[in-house]
This record gives C-alpha cells, sequence and structure tokens, in this order.
C-alpha cells in the first residue's frame, strides 16, 4: 500500500500554500474532511483506521492560516470552494463528498451553496447555526456569548489575542489546558479521551493549528461568528447531519436549525454521544452515508 502523507502542499495560483494530509485507502473514494477550529488537517487521523477497513481515501485540508496552509488577508467564507475545487483538481478528482465537523461546518455549507456540481454527498457532524438572529446563542455559556460578540463586532487582533493564550498554553503545558476543560465535558466525552492515543491526537492537532501564528485561527473563527455570506435555504444538495444529545459544546438546539433550516437535510440527533465521542463512535456509519 502507499504510503500516504501528512505533510502534502499544494501551490495555489494565488502563490500561496495549502497543506492538506491523506489517510485511509489511498485506492479509495476520496473524501474530503474540513477541520473544526482551532484544528488542523491532521485532525482526520481520526477517520483513518475505519477508512482503512472500509476502502475509503480521507483529504483532510487546512484552510488558510492554518497548519501549513498559508494565510490569506481578508478572506470571506465563500472562497473557501476555491481552494477546495483547486485541490480537487489537483488531485484529478472530479466529484467528490465532503464532511466537516463543529467549526469545519460553515466551511462546508459554504461548498455545498457554491459548488453543489462538484459534490455527491454532504455530511454535517455537531455544527453551529448562523448566529446573527436573536437567542441563537441559547445554551452556551456568558462567556461563550461574549466570545461571540466579540468575533462578531470586534477586529480581528482582539480575537488573535486571546488565540494567542490558547497557542501558549497548549504549548507550553498542554496537560493542564485539557484538564480544565475536561471538567467541564459530559460523561461519552470524557470516555472518548480516554481511548489509546486520543489525548495526544488532540493535542498535536491544535499544536498544528498554530505552527505560523494565531491570525488565521482568529480570522477562521470570526468568519463563523459573522454572517456568513448565504442562506441555508439556497442549499439543494442533499445534506447529512450528525449531533449529540448531550453536546455541551455546540448544543444540539443549533443542530436542529440547522435540520430544519436546510431544505434537503437528513438529520439523526443520537442520545448518549457529547461533541467529541460521536465521531469516534460512528465513524463507519458516517463514511458509509458519504460513500454510496
Amino acid at each position: 500500500m502507499k504510503n500516504l502523507r501528512d505533510d502534502n502542499i499544494l501551490l495555489l495560483p494565488d502563490g500561496r500554500q495549502l497543506g492538506y494530509a491523506e489517510y485511509g485507502d489511498p485506492k479509495g473514494k476520496t473524501i474530503f474532511e474540513f477541520h473544526g477550529n482551532p484544528s488542523s488537517r491532521l485532525g482526520s487521523i481520526l477517520f483513518d483506521e475505519a477508512a482503512r477497513r472500509l476502502g475509503v481515501r480521507i483529504i483532510g485540508i487546512d484552510r488558510p492560516g492554518m497548519g501549513l496552509s498559508d494565510y490569506k488577508h481578508g478572506r470571506k467564507l465563500l472562497e473557501w470552494p476555491d481552494d477546495v475545487i483547486e485541490l480537487a483538481n489537483a488531485l484529478d478528482i472530479d466529484r467528490f463528498p465532503i464532511v466537516g465537523g463543529s467549526g469545519g461546518v460553515p466551511s462546508v455549507l459554504a461548498c455545498a451553496c457554491k459548488i453543489p456540481e462538484r459534490l455527491t454527498s454532504v455530511g454535517i457532524l455537531f455544527g453551529p447555526r448562523p448566529l446573527g438572529a436573536s437567542g441563537a446563542t441559547a445554551g452556551w455559556s456568558r462567556s461563550r456569548r461574549i466570545q461571540v460578540f466579540l468575533g462578531r463586532n470586534g477586529p480581528i487582533w482582539i480575537g488573535s489575542l486571546a488565540m494567542k493564550a490558547v497557542a501558549r498554553v497548549m504549548r507550553r503545558n498542554p496537560d493542564r489546558a485539557l484538564s480544565k476543560m475536561f471538567k467541564e465535558l459530559p460523561e461519552p466525552d470524557k470516555e472518548a479521551f480516554n481511548q489509546p492515543g486520543v489525548k495526544q491526537q488532540y493535542i498535536n492537532t491544535i499544536q498544528e493549528a498554530f505552527r505560523s501564528g494565531t491570525r488565521g485561527v482568529a480570522l477562521d473563527y470570526a468568519l463563523n461568528m459573522k454572517p456568513w455570506g448565504f442562506s441555508l435555504e439556497d442549499i439543494q444538495i442533499q445534506v447529512y447531519l450528525w449531533h449529540g444529545e448531550d453536546d455541551t459544546v455546540v448544543p444540539p438546539a443549533m443542530g436542529r436549525y440547522l435540520a430544519q433550516a436546510i431544505p434537503n437535510c437528513q438529520a439523526r440527533f443520537i442520545p448518549g454521544e457529547g461533541h467529541f465521542s460521536l465521531l469516534p463512535n460512528h465513524v463507519e456509519e458516517i463514511l458509509n452515508t458519504l460513500e454510496t
């Protein structure tokens, strides 16, 4: 079997680098995976074992300013599909499925809206809703709602400062940072992190997000908080949605909003699953659904 790499780079027409990783079966059908935030292409390793069993190739892509991908000043959410198309063309892939979770969901939906003719299926996992409407942040803590307000209304440098603090603690003492986060997680998520190697994989993918600084992470976060630039009602391609009923990071109410607003959305809300447990516990179901 070909030795897959996690440090691939594509040079884009505007001179930027686009980083991507390959996991699973190199001869299988390709699925593009969009990471959360803060995160990177290395997070796609969570699909690797199941993808090998099922004969699926996973391509995890760094968004601009994260991991190996160059920062793009002033970029918009609807510009991301252009980078995806450049990579698909370079890999000689005509039509393909896409999937993403958490902070990667707005980027998935941007593709579903802008390039449906290149997609065979779309999967979204535990994703947020657009945050402009009244009550959109219901279920989030006061501190999280303040972060959303600053992300929507504040300058990027404020978000970048906040991300510098995250990057610093994840570099110097990741165990301490994760132990604080664990205390606030539901039991299914704690069990997921106790699986061999999972904690270190999570540390690796977040540290990689900050490889070239914090601007890319901060801008990506702000783009998710601000108006997305498209309407969910305009998405006509079939979308599959998975969300854990015990998710405390992205409340299930957000998933229900997406399921109702997207015209052709087949949603599954799973009891006993949290934000981090859903993917490892249902990865084969997700891959089998998207591959059809």
